[in-house]
């Protein structure tokens, strides 16, 4: 889930979505300006929503700037039309763009109302989010596509990701057939990284593979901008693996030294174990019947006075 970046729509843009919602606009293209969300453009139907979609759609993406698209079908549910929700997130668009947009797409669904979003597509060229590319979309909503030679790759290997600093992307930096014992190796000791391992095991008689990601940062080491990219990073990552390759990653785990990773570690990062219930200690009662002498010791204003 992708977490808050306290960006909000104006008043005027809330006005917007009101008309927009009751069927004013075919479509909206949202952007983030001064940490707001301001509508960049708007067009109204012409013709039906499928005639409409790729001379609205395709003109507003720009190669290296991301943006949100909310294009109205013709068709309504309980609350009102319906919308399709298009994250628009070029690979050549700088990271921090991409972060941010990534982090403030919940808010934008929440002003809108997600009720009224019928589909969410994701696209990093033109032909993702294309009229074309929505009705594979929906092809494979209603029936998961085969995995991809990548995507395969992944189920069955080791990958290792890292970031160009220079470029600011998020690139494949080798991936290689690791077994547990190795996998200590693939960790460099002099700069961050991203993992993906397929964690090969059994439990308690049943034999599993497990997705794990970890995030190896060997401390400072790295510079304060490395630092800084891998950790703003790994969420938006994480995101686009598991909601756009449909990938179920079991356990997230973040070291500081590939030693770390040994087959008990892993093996109780996984499959953690459950805390017995511990008694409270009672303390012991002291024996019976006499306990000795009390001591008094009394104050100065209480000594006694001789008797006459």
């Amino acid at each position: 889930m992708s977490h808050q970046t306290g960006i909000q729509a104006s008043g005027s843009v809330k006005d917007i979505f009101v008309g927009a919602r009751n069927g004013q606009y075919r479509l909206l293209k949202i952007i983030i300006d001064n940490e707001q969300l301001v509508v960049g453009s708007s067009r109204q139907p012409v013709g039906s929503w499928e005639k409409d979609y790729d001379s609205f759609v395709l003109p507003l993406l720009e190669d290296k700037q991301p943006c949100y698209i909310l294009y109205r079908l013709d068709s309504q549910n309980a609350q009102g039309y319906e919308w399709i929700f298009i994250a628009w997130s070029p690979d050549h668009s700088p990271v921090r763009q991409k972060m941010l947009y990534a982090a403030t797409r919940a808010t934008l669904k929440k002003e809108f109302g997600g009720g009224h979003i019928k589909d969410e597509v994701f696209g990093t060229v033109q032909d993702d989010v294309s009229l074309s590319g929505y009705k594979k979309y929906l092809i494979s909503q209603s029936s998961p596509a085969p995995l991809t030679a990548a995507e395969e790759e992944l189920r069955q290997i080791k990958i290792n990701e890292q970031i160009d600093m220079k470029n600011e992307t998020i690139i494949l930096a080798n991936t290689l057939d690791t077994e547990l014992k190795d996998l200590p190796k693939r960790v460099p000791k002099d700069a961050a990284r991203y993992h993906f391992f397929l964690y090969k095991h059994t439990h308690e008689g049943d034999y599993l593979e497990s997705i794990i990601f970890i995030y190896s940062m060997p401390g400072y080491t790295c510079s304060i901008r490395e630092r800084m990219l891998y950790s703003s990073c790994k969420s938006p990552l994480l995101e686009i693996v598991e909601t756009q390759l449909w990938m179920q990653i079991v356990r997230k785990i973040e070291i500081d030294n590939g030693d770390e990773l040994t087959a008990d570690f892993l093996y109780e990062e996984v499959h953690p174990k459950q805390h017995a219930y511990k008694q409270s200690f009672a303390k012991p009662k002291g024996p019976a019947g006499k306990r000795g002498i009390r001591r008094l010791i009394r104050g100065p204003a209480e000594t006694e006075t001789p008797s006459d």
